[in-house]
């Protein structure tokens, strides 16, 4: 797991009403202290386990968007699902892409979709990660985010159904505060994703490899066989680790280092 995430200070509007349970971390953030335990004590109090938070934002007007994430999640995870392109099978993605209503997911739910899809569910659960909630967030500027928290129980019985529901609107203001921190202490001062300089997948270089050829988004996904807002993923994901503000500057910077043929 990540052991620390320093945002630097971000003062929440004093005005605003914060429910208690997420004042320590609206506290912790204006001090510019570590938000990792007050992240992980809001996760175990809705009866999860890991939190996931990632953000498809442009840093600045003219660049286009880049992934920006944090989680508590083990680091050997975060890179298996990062290097299997797992986010063309999760399931969890592919209900909770275009949607803006919260997801109450477990093995139940999930299983018998396709065999690389319950190949991933094999996966993670060897992760402790069998069921949880997915909260996906679009605002009026076209900034996508999504919140997973996730528990190591295959199967969510009716009473852990319920009160998942019940809690959704404090995890809804939850998500909205935690984004809005984020936003402001990494952001909004233009600091570096945090998966700048990791390796692409085999995957992210196909992409790159076909753009260089000229293929659009559309094109590059019809020949994958995967959704366009998947391959749009891909790119985003490209231009955080090589540290590209476009498409064109992310092909030059891997021909450059010899990552796909000029």
């Amino acid at each position: 797991m990540l052991t620390s995430l320093h945002l630097s200070h971000a003062t929440i509007d004093p005005s605003r009403v914060v429910p208690p349970i997420i004042a320590p971390l609206v506290r912790a953030a204006a001090c510019g202290f570590d938000l990792v335990s007050e992240v992980e004590s809001i996760t175990r109090h809705f009866g999860f386990d890991t939190f996931m938070y990632g953000v498809a934002v442009s840093a600045q007007p003219d660049n286009d968007s880049c992934i920006y994430a944090f989680t508590t999640m083990p680091m050997e995870w975060v890179i298996r699902y990062d290097q299997k392109a797992y986010i063309e099978v999760d399931p969890r993605i592919a209900d909770a892409w275009d949607r803006t209503h919260p997801i109450i997911w477990d093995q139940g739910t999930m299983r018998g979709r396709s065999p690389a899809a319950d190949a991933f569910l094999d996966d993670a659960l060897a992760f402790g990660i069998a069921s949880g909630v997915c909260l996906p967030l679009h605002d009026a500027l076209g900034t996508r985010r999504l919140i997973v928290m996730n528990s190591p129980t295959p199967l969510l019985s009716a009473a852990r159904r319920s009160a998942i529901a019940r809690d959704l609107g404090d995890m809804l203001v939850f998500v909205n505060y935690f984004h809005e921190i984020f936003m402001r202490a990494v952001v909004a001062k233009k600091v570096s994703p945090r998966a700048a300089g990791m390796k692409l997948s085999a995957r992210e270089l196909e992409c790159l490899r076909l753009a260089a050829g000229g293929l659009t988004t559309e094109l590059i996904a019809k020949k994958l066989g995967i959704a366009a807002s998947t391959a749009q993923f891909h790119f985003n994901s490209i231009r955080s680790k090589l540290s590209a503000t476009n498409r064109q500057e992310a092909i030059a910077r891997a021909i450059r280092d010899g990552l796909i043929p000029a």
